[in-house]
């Protein structure tokens, strides 16, 4: 439940990231919860190789994260697309 919350706000996060670069936000909206359940899965996947099944709390902590790592890779790729606002800046230098 903990990870659908912070889901939530992170993603109203990422789309307020990508509309200021000029790109769809409910695209990078959708990049980031894929992201987010992909890397959940792969944190659960190997909390299971190193704790035992009765500790649920350590490996669904695990779990969530990975699934935050998967948040700050889709905001650092998001971050490396250059502003739209730049390059208006550059082109009216010279008016």
């Amino acid at each position: 439940m903990l990870d659908i919350i912070a889901l939530f706000f992170l993603t109203r996060e990422i789309g307020k990231i990508a509309a200021a670069k000029g790109l769809k936000p409910l695209t990078w909206k959708l990049y980031l919860i894929l992201s987010w359940f992909i890397f959940e899965i792969w944190g659960v996947m190997i909390a299971l190789l190193f704790f035992e099944k009765e500790n649920l709390f350590s490996i669904l902590m695990v779990g969530l994260m990975f699934g935050i790592t998967g948040y700050f890779w889709i905001k650092s790729r998001l971050n490396k697309i250059p502003d739209n606002r730049l390059d208006d800046d550059i082109n009216k230098m010279g008016e």
